[in-house]
């Protein structure tokens, strides 16, 4: 069987491990679409989009929370901007995904703070043989999500900033990451951005003579495209229960860090259809990258995002760190 008939990686499956709680009787309802039960404990939503390796470490979080005795439901949803409309409306008090969509609703007036990470900038350009730099791009089939995706802004400033005037990719909208690895190594397309687990899967396909154009963790370390973000109403009225849940996703991040087991363990648990052995690999690549730290967000890298998105055209100009974050929650959980 080639390995592209069964990339693990795919944004399309289902959870099987999320299990989906039954109804309490509420007493009173508070902010993020938060009910108090009578013992106390809390019952919300958290809303996570198509999770992938990444949202295992928030899969666990969200267990942790369980076990204090708060009844918490996991929806999955297809985009963040559901999420963010979710989170905005008060129907969800937590979710995670990509930072634009975030900055855009809270421009806008959401009320909605980023709370701490999800994944390091992660992206990287990945092409055929012969190509190594920007200007070898220039008019070739280059694959990317969507005019708005977050890979896409990237690529394009790279190219604004490094290829020579009048030097660009020919770019074409394909699908997700999985998907333009398929085609890259279906010789449809010439190179395009993936995703550190596409990156592993396109080395274990056999296939030889691709290589990295651009790595985008080392040239923009500070850049945080995926974040997790919360309801302020929530992170106001349930300060402790928002607390155990970045405390504990802080905590998973730091077991990962330490043994690249812990990851392949939480994604047999949350994701049990992928295969140990591959989930194995791309384990050790991303500890080896230090992609996981739940921590990461100071004021400065935060600030440095906001500011990327405005130069890429995504959101205004004058949205400030102190109006988009919360940091105060990993600052506790230290």
């Amino acid at each position: 069987m080639h390995i592209w008939t069964r990339h693990i990686w795919t944004r399309t499956r289902r959870l099987t491990a999320i299990a989906l709680l039954s109804a309490l009787t509420a007493t009173a309802c508070g902010g993020g679409g938060v009910e108090t039960n009578a013992d106390g404990t809390l019952s919300f939503t958290v809303a996570v989009i198509e999770p992938d390796i990444t949202a295992v470490p928030i899969l666990a979080a969200v267990d942790a929370v369980r076990q204090a005795g708060h009844q918490v439901e996991v929806v999955e949803l297809a985009e963040p901007e559901l999420a963010i409309e979710g989170l905005a409306k008060g129907d969800y008090a937590i979710s995670a995904e990509a930072t634009s969509a975030a900055l855009i609703a809270i421009q806008q007036g959401a009320p909605i703070k980023i709370i701490a990470d999800v994944i390091g900038n992660q992206w990287a350009i990945y092409g055929k043989p012969g190509i190594s730099s920007c200007d070898d791009l220039s008019g070739r089939p280059f694959g990317i999500f969507s005019e708005g995706a977050v890979a896409t802004a990237i690529t394009k400033d790279w190219v604004d900033s490094t290829c020579a005037d009048g030097k660009q990719p020919d770019y074409l909208t394909i699908g997700g990451s999985d998907v333009r690895a398929q085609a890259l190594l279906t010789g449809q397309i010439d190179a395009t951005p993936l995703e550190l687990s596409d990156v592993v899967t396109l080395e274990s396909s056999g296939t030889s003579g691709f290589a990295e154009v651009v790595n985008f963790a080392e040239k923009m370390p500070h850049l945080h495209p995926q974040t997790v973000y919360a309801n302020a109403e929530f992170l106001t009225e349930h300060r402790d229960v928002a607390q155990a849940f970045v405390t504990a996703l802080v905590q998973e991040h730091a077991r990962i860090n330490a043994d690249p087991r812990h990851l392949a363990d939480l994604v047999t648990k949350y994701l049990p259809e992928e295969d140990p052995a591959t989930v194995a690999r791309i384990a050790e690549r991303y500890v080896e990258a230090r992609l996981f730290d739940a921590a990461a967000l100071t004021e400065q890298n935060v600030q440095g995002t906001i500011n990327f998105f405005a130069r890429a055209g995504v959101i205004e100009q004058g949205l400030t760190a102190k109006d988009a974050a919360d940091l105060s929650f990993i600052e506790a959980a230290g």
